[in-house]
C-alpha cells in the first residue's frame, strides 16, 4: 500500500520528515498497537483487586499508539525557527511522554515503601523533565538550552529518587521483587538518559534531520515502552497475591495515616471505684 500521509497532510518548514520517516512511524505505530492488544489480553487474566500493575501497560500503550498514529500522519507538529532554517517539532510526542513517563515510574515505585507524598513528588519531576523539553524545543533562541539544563537537573533528581531515596525504606514485598526493581529501574535509567542526547541533536541543535530524529526517538520509545513493559509484565506475573496486595497506594497502608484507637463508649454503668475499707 502506498503511503499517502504526506500528500494528504503536507509537511512544513525547511527541515521536515520524508515519506521514509512516515513509513517508519507507521511501523512503530503497528508495534505499539500490537503490544496494546497483547496487554489488554494479559490484563484480562489478572484476578487480583489491585489492578494498577496490570492497567499501567494498557494506558501507556494506548497513548503511544495515538501519538504515533498522529506523527505517522504528519499531524501534531509546530514549525519553529532553528539553526539553519525552520524545523518541524512534534508537540504530540511530548503529550505522550507527559502521560506515560510518570506511569512508568509509578509502576516501579508502588513496590517500594515510599510514602504517597514521596511518590507524587517523584512523578512531578518527571513532568518537569518533559515540560522543560517541550518548552526548549519550541524556543527559537539559545535560551532553549536553559530549559535543557532544567530538564537534565530534574532527570538526575529522578535517578536519586529511584536509587537513593527509595532505598531508605524497606521494600513492601520480598527479595524477588527487590531484585526485579533494581533491574527494571536500571533499565529505565539507561534508556531515559539517551533521550536528552537525541533532543540535543535534533530539536536542540538541528544537527540531524527530522527523519533521523524519528528513527532515533522511535527506537527509544519501543525499548522504553513495549519492550520494558514486556519485562515488567513478566515480573508482575510471578508475584503472589500477597505481593500485589502490598503494592497499594493507600496512604494508610504506607504509614502516612496513624490508626488511633477509638475512645471507649459510655455504657451508662459507673466505673468501679477503689475498694472501701470498713472502720467498724
Amino acid at each position: 500500500m502506498v503511503n499517502k500521509a504526506l500528500s494528504n497532510n503536507p509537511p512544513a518548514g525547511d527541515f521536515h520528515i520524508t515519506t521514509h520517516a512516515s513509513d517508519w512511524l507507521w511501523a512503530v505505530f503497528s508495534v505499539m498497537l500490537l503490544s496494546l492488544l497483547i496487554s489488554l489480553f494479559w490484563t484480562g487474566l489478572g484476578r487480583h483487586r489491585n489492578k494498577i500493575p496490570y492497567q499501567i501497560p494498557v494506558v501507556v500503550l494506548t497513548v503511544a499508539s495515538i501519538a504515533y498514529f498522529s506523527m505517522a500522519s504528519d499531524l501534531g507538529f509546530a514549525v519553529i525557527s532553528n539553526r539553519g532554517g525552520t524545523r518541524q517539532v512534534w508537540y504530540v510526542r511530548y503529550i505522550q511522554w507527559f502521560i506515560n513517563a510518570p506511569l512508568i515510574l509509578l509502576g516501579l515505585l508502588i513496590f517500594t515503601n515510599m510514602t504517597v507524598s514521596d511518590i507524587l513528588t517523584t512523578l512531578f519531576f518527571s513532568w518537569v523533565v518533559v515540560v522543560s523539553g517541550l518548552i526548549g524545543a519550541l524556543v527559537s533562541s539559545s535560551y532553549k538550552w536553559g530549559y535543557y539544563a532544567f530538564g537534565l537537573a530534574a532527570l538526575f533528581y529522578l535517578w536519586y529518587r529511584l536509587f537513593g531515596h527509595s532505598l531508605r525504606y524497606a521494600f513492601r514485598v520480598g527479595q524477588n521483587v527487590r531484585s526485579g526493581y533494581w533491574g527494571l529501574a536500571a533499565y529505565v535509567a539507561f534508556i531515559w538518559t539517551l533521550y536528552p542526547i537525541c533532543w540535543g541533536l535534533s530539536e536542540g541543535s538541528n544537527t540531524i534531520s527530522p527523519t533521523s530524529e524519528m528513527v532515533f526517538y522511535g527506537i527509544l520509545d519501543i525499548v522504553a515502552g513495549p519492550l520494558f513493559l514486556f519485562f515488567y509484565m513478566l515480573r508482575v506475573s510471578t508475584l503472589q497475591s500477597t505481593d500485589l496486595s502490598a503494592a497499594s497506594l493507600s496512604a494508610a497502608d504506607r504509614g502516612e495515616i496513624e490508626h488511633k484507637e477509638a475512645p471507649a463508649r459510655d455504657t451508662g454503668v459507673p466505673a468501679p471505684g477503689p475498694p472501701q475499707v470498713s472502720t467498724t
